[in-house]
């Protein structure tokens, strides 16, 4: 009979372990809450401003990543079952021509951003229709550029970034917009 006693008190210590050891279900609310800016509240952020929007329609998504190549734009459940750094906001286009978007992060470091102008609002990134941003402001090419080229600092308060967003401007090429004359 002692071992018939044993198995419930056993199962009501491992719960918490098996619970914990699950992997976080995908969805796209996975960083947003711990990316949320309140007012009046200190400590390390990026204050985002968004260059060179094409237009107001869809939405913006910001997203911070550690600033490594094996980390840049892993997968958010990957990152965060890992314990490592993920951060996203994600709104409608602001009417500002020039919106600034704040993202709270873990602590002053190095990190790598992006910002997907999801025009048709369907959370996937389409190169032909959708426009793209990286801390940094590295030149495009046809591949995602290398985390080195996009790492920024953020202190330990609010840190100002600029991000210049680039759209498909050839068969193969991106490009922020030109302005219009």
């Amino acid at each position: 009979m002692k071992s018939a006693a044993v198995a419930p008190a056993l199962i009501v210590v491992l719960a918490p372990v098996l619970v914990a050891a699950q992997p976080l279900r995908s969805t796209p609310d996975l960083g947003k809450a711990e990316a949320q800016c309140r007012p009046g509240e200190s400590g390390p952020a990026f204050m985002v401003e968004v260059a060179g929007i094409k237009d107001r329609q869809g939405k913006l998504k910001l997203e911070v990543y550690p600033a490594n190549d094996a980390d840049f734009l892993a997968d958010d459940n990957i990152l965060i079952n890992a314990g490592k750094t993920f951060r996203r906001i994600e709104l409608p286009v602001p009417a500002d021509p020039a919106p600034k978007l704040c993202v709270r992060l873990p602590g002053p470091g190095t990190y790598a951003v992006t910002v997907l102008h999801d025009r048709n609002a369907d959370r996937k990134f389409n190169f032909t229709l959708d426009g793209i941003g990286f801390s940094a402001n590295p030149k495009l090419g046809l591949s995602k550029p290398k985390s080195r080229a996009v790492a920024v600092n953020a202190g330990g308060a609010l840190t100002p970034l600029r991000v210049v967003m680039n759209y498909r401007t050839g068969l193969l090429s991106f490009g922020p917009l030109k302005p219009a004359r």
